[in-house]
């Protein structure tokens, strides 16, 4: 079994390694110290288990989640609050609060091989567990992307648009567009709705790009972005749009 312990402090990682070094059949394949490195070595060695800390500098634990392409099994090691928590127990995802015991863990290693036959719905659960837990302060401020290997932090105010691509988002800014594999309805949920504004099922604009409002044909509208883009806007949302600048 192939593990990669992550975490940004240097006794929390040695603790972690002492005791999987008491388990049979495991081989620690890279130790990283942030988010980073975790995903670098996550895509290349392809781990069966992931240890991986919450708070992080650089990104966090949640956002090194959502660059991977592959999900391996995870135990979060963290002294996270309450209510995230909660959501590791919802979701069936196992998490050590620090300090742990030798037992704790232990514990945690014969949970995952007792799940370690049914990775689709360890996926599941990771994906669930993001969609509700993620939503932190970090969230409202950046959006965290991988371009090809890079790995990019965009603040939120780069951002002119969003636009719905299948699975994916496009977000667009003022030089490039990133794909993010998340929903429309969790942007609308986590930007700051005084700033980002739904205007259709496929787009939430940044309101700082908006220039002006323009009819397209009979009760049609667009709404007009400061680079020229135009984007459309459903009924509901020229009227809430409308309501919403006081016009």
């Amino acid at each position: 079994m192939k593990v990669v312990v992550i975490d940004d402090e240097p006794l929390a990682r040695m603790v972690v390694l002492e005791y999987l070094q008491q388990q049979a059949g495991i081989e620690v394949v890279a130790e990283c110290n942030d988010g980073f490195q975790g995903v670098k070595a996550i895509m290349q060695h392809k781990p069966d288990l992931i240890f991986l800390d919450i708070q992080m500098p650089k990104i966090n634990g949640f956002e090194m989640l959502e660059l991977l392409d592959t999900m391996p099994a995870v135990v979060f090691t963290t002294a996270f609050d309450e209510y995230a928590i909660k959501a590791f127990e919802s979701n069936a995802i196992d998490y050590l609060l620090k300090p742990f015991s030798k037992e704790r863990f232990d514990l945690a290693i014969e949970k995952y091989k007792s799940k370690a036959g049914n990775a689709s719905t360890t996926e599941k659960n990771i994906q669930s567990l993001l969609e509700t837990a993620s939503k932190q302060p970090d969230d409202q401020n950046r959006i965290v992307v991988k371009n090809g290997s890079d790995i990019r932090i965009v603040p939120v105010q780069d951002i002119q648009y969003i636009e719905a691509y299948d699975d994916y988002v496009k977000i667009f800014t003022k030089d490039t567009y990133y794909l993010k594999k998340k929903t429309m309805n969790y942007y609308e949920q986590v930007l700051d709705g005084s700033k980002f504004f739904r205007t259709h099922r496929s787009y939430i604009i940044n309101l700082q790009e908006l220039t002006k409002i323009e009819p397209l044909e009979k009760n049609t509208y667009i709404a007009m972005l400061k680079n020229g883009k135009k984007i459309p806007l459903s009924r509901t949302g020229y009227t809430r749009l409308k309501e919403m600048l006081g016009v």
